[in-house]
């Protein structure tokens, strides 16, 4: 941590320890501290990934549309670089640099700091939590990984990512699945929906055998949770007791929004409550239900 300190400064420190950390405000507070003459141009052919870079595929044709705005009007924000032994590591902006290659740039802007190890690895799961979109095995990953790292409690990295407890653990919970089952969430045969009652299951031979069966039959999600449920046959995994719920007709409802939504969501008398922490999770929010601000 020490390290990390002296690398970042006292501004960034502060951002790296706060409760929440927002990859855009660490990259803001990193171009609002740095004088224009610093933002240099670094060949592309220099940059390689940030080590610690979670996402191996980027979607084709996001990184095309980024590639057709930065033919027409550049590269709009510097990426943040770290001096390697041979050239330099791509802190943040991978997106850019790949964009900017297929747009035929052979430069790009770029702000060139010291990072330690652990403040790179940090930025670079970060970043793709918060503005990629992961696929659910990749965003577990990520999650173990920084949790890890950081040695926290799952309370504590909900918080540090900006996501409900329930979401953070469902997702680790998708890490223990059959690999067969983790390839299917992966391709997209299998819902995150689906992964998630699974996920709950003992036997891997029996998740493996409803896998097929969702694939097979096109269970819905209630129907799975319904036969897993009612049928003694499969055995789940003992959860922690928590504070009893009242039973409402609309509690799956609200289960599957907390899902998507990563957030608290109460149905009550005719009226959804979605809640958020702050401004930054208020627009997370919107951006997943496709709204604007």
């Amino acid at each position: 941590m020490e390290n990390k300190r002296r690398a970042l400064g006292k501004g960034l420190e502060e951002l790296f320890n706060s409760e929440q950390l927002d990859i855009s405000k660490v990259e803001e507070k990193i171009l609002e501290a740095t004088p224009k003459n610093e933002i240099v141009e670094l060949n592309l052919d220099e940059l390689r990934s940030n080590p610690y870079q979670p996402r191996k595929n980027f979607d084709e044709d996001s990184l095309q549309e980024l590639a057709n705005s930065i033919k027409e009007h550049g590269v709009l924000q510097p990426i943040i670089a770290k001096k390697s032994i041979k050239g330099y590591e791509i802190v943040a902006g991978e997106r850019r640099v790949k964009a900017s290659r297929l747009a035929g740039l052979t430069t790009i802007p770029a702000i060139v700091k010291d990072f330690s190890d652990e403040a790179m690895m940090e930025i670079a799961l970060l970043e793709n939590l918060q503005r990629e979109d992961l696929n659910a095995i990749e965003e577990a990953m990520a999650y173990q990984k920084l949790q890890q790292t950081l040695n926290l409690t799952q309370e504590e990295l909900a918080k540090k990512v900006g996501k409900s407890r329930s979401h953070i653990t469902n997702m680790l919970g998708l890490l223990n699945l059959p690999e067969h089952t983790k390839d299917d969430i992966v391709i997209g045969n299998i819902s995150m929906g689906h992964a998630r009652v699974l996920s709950k299951l003992q036997d891997k031979e029996q998740i493996e055998s409803l896998t097929e069966r969702v694939k097979e039959e096109n269970l819905s999600v209630r129907a799975l949770e319904e036969l897993t449920s009612s049928n003694k046959e499969f055995a789940r995994k003992k959860e922690i007791k928590r504070k009893e719920k009242p039973v409402s007709e609309y509690n799956y409802v609200e289960e599957n929004l907390c899902e998507k939504l990563g957030t608290k969501v109460r149905i009550k008398n005719k009226k959804i409550e979605i809640r958020f922490e702050n401004a930054a999770d208020l627009t997370r929010i919107l951006e997943i239900m496709h709204l604007e601000k």
